[in-house]
């Protein structure tokens, strides 16, 4: 073995260490997601069947609020707004899949130099004869088209695993959208039920005011017989006009709601069509809750962290094939001539390349380790965000469980509190017009049983919530 092979086997050797210590990658800690749930949302409840699995158009039997989601999911701003996220996703897949494939352009160009006669090229033309015993041009032009390719071998998959991390994201952002489906769903028919819980505010009052208005007159026939002074005249007035100033507070919320709802169905302000008469009478559905890990595929939000934790831990292979050697191949074919008219002669100008390319990175790496550190904090904030949505879902089901439960004793009691104040205020008025009680305990009376109504509007509301909620809370809704 000569001196000369041996020189070029330790060059050879070193070149390769030099591969093999840049392709070293930093330490980095991978996290595993904890999925674990309870078995169930109460001791010994195994049943499986899950209201989230209805349609919200099977769920929602009131036909206006069916029709105002209807075009709240297809007109709501935010919605067609994710929609171009969506597009932007799926777009990124497209350009991601284009970068393992070869790039090949067509390109043409024209252009010319004069060489120094003490130059290597100009000593070369100076005594190169053309055509016929002419001598190079003084200037000689340089004309070339045809067609250029490059590719980049993807020999670590590191192209592949972006564009499906393209992918993930992708139907994470989809996953996005249906979530934002289910807040709109909900959202609606919250303000929907408030508007009617509303309109029975209002009812009540006006019913109210009517009977403190007959409460008016009488005492005004009382004072007439003098019977009563007028004190209880004016307090009876005073508080007449007390509750036809609540008429206006509600009416201004009416508003806002309606706007509200008009809002999120993507339109301006208008009427929105209702049927309030049978609010009181609404008895809100008994969920089917099933069990705690089916959480895991009814959540849109948890689908999507999911896919987020997925695409998160494909992006650190992505990053860590950034420490290993790339390897491209260039090639080129077409025509150059120093002149356009010899530009199109076969073969004489037809022209061609082809060459490969390794690089690895070698001195200052900081850039890719800094990528490589923050890809792997990006895949433990998956996993926690991940954990969070998982623990978010399940307390918000216990919580919406236990409302419910609260709000139907609620109700109850509620309900028997206005039943026996609404007999108090006629026997109220018996006992005031026989002298018996002061104008105050019949004031009282009515004061208080429209306190009551007023609560048990809010509390049969909060029930229509609380059944919304755990359908949402549950996944459902953006079917």
């Amino acid at each position: 073995m000569t001196t000369k092979t041996k020189i070029f086997q330790f060059m050879a050797l070193g070149v390769l260490g030099l591969i093999l210590q840049a392709c070293g990658t930093p330490e980095v800690i991978i996290k595993k997601e904890d999925t674990r749930l309870p078995a169930g949302y109460k001791a010994g409840d195994s049943d499986q069947t899950n209201t989230a699995s209805i349609k919200w158009k099977d769920f929602f039997d009131d036909p206006n609020l069916l029709n105002l989601i209807d075009i709240a999911v297809i007109n709501n701003k935010e919605i067609n707004i994710m929609m171009q996220r969506i597009s932007v996703a799926q777009n990124e897949i497209q350009a991601r899949r284009g970068q393992y494939l070869p790039f090949v352009n067509i390109g043409a160009g024209a252009g010319g130099d004069k060489k120094g006669q003490f130059t290597r090229n100009g000593a070369v033309e100076e005594n190169l004869p053309i055509a016929n015993g002419r001598s190079f041009p003084t200037y000689l032009g340089d004309y070339h088209f045809g067609l250029f390719s490059t590719w980049e071998i993807d020999v670590w998959k590191k192209l592949r695993n972006a564009k499906q991390v393209a992918v993930l994201e992708y139907m994470a952002s989809k996953e996005g959208k249906n979530f934002l489906v289910t807040n709109l769903v909900a959202e609606v028919a919250h303000s929907y039920y408030e508007l009617l819980a509303l309109d029975s505010q209002l009812n009540n009052l006006e019913k109210n005011i009517s009977i403190q208005q007959n409460g008016l007159e009488m005492v005004k026939q009382l004072l007439f017989y003098a019977r009563t002074t007028a004190l209880a005249v004016r307090r009876y007035e005073a508080e007449v006009a007390k509750n036809k100033s609540k008429v206006y507070e509600l009416n201004q919320r009416i508003i806002v709601v309606e706007n509200r709802i008009n809002f999120l169905l993507g339109r301006t302000p208008q009427p929105i069509q209702r049927d309030s008469s049978g609010f009181m009478e609404f008895e809100p559905k008994v969920l089917k809750t099933g069990i705690p890990s089916q959480l895991l595929q009814n959540r849109p939000d948890i689908r999507q962290a999911e896919l987020e934790l997925s695409a998160a831990a494909l992006n650190i292979k992505v990053a860590r094939a950034n420490f290993y050697p790339s390897f491209s191949i260039n090639a080129g074919i077409g025509f150059e001539a120093f002149a356009l008219k010899y530009l199109i002669n076969t073969p004489e100008s037809l022209a061609a390349a082809i060459a490969g390319e390794l690089v690895a990175p070698l001195i200052n790496k900081n850039a890719i380790i800094a990528e490589y550190k923050n890809a792997n904090a990006k895949q433990i904030q998956a996993v926690y965000e991940y954990e969070q949505s998982i623990i978010k879902a399940y307390t918000e089901v216990v919580n919406q469980i236990s409302n419910i439960d609260n709000l139907d004793k609620n109700y109850k009691l509620k309900s028997n509190q206005v039943e026996a104040l609404t007999r108090s205020i006629d026997a109220a008025n018996q006992l005031f017009k026989s002298a018996r009680v002061d104008y105050l305990d019949v004031l009282l009376a009515q004061r208080d049983t429209l306190d009551a109504k007023k609560d048990l509007i809010e509390t049969k509301q909060k029930q229509i919530d609380a059944m919304v909620d755990l359908y949402k809370s549950l996944g459902g809704g953006w079917q």
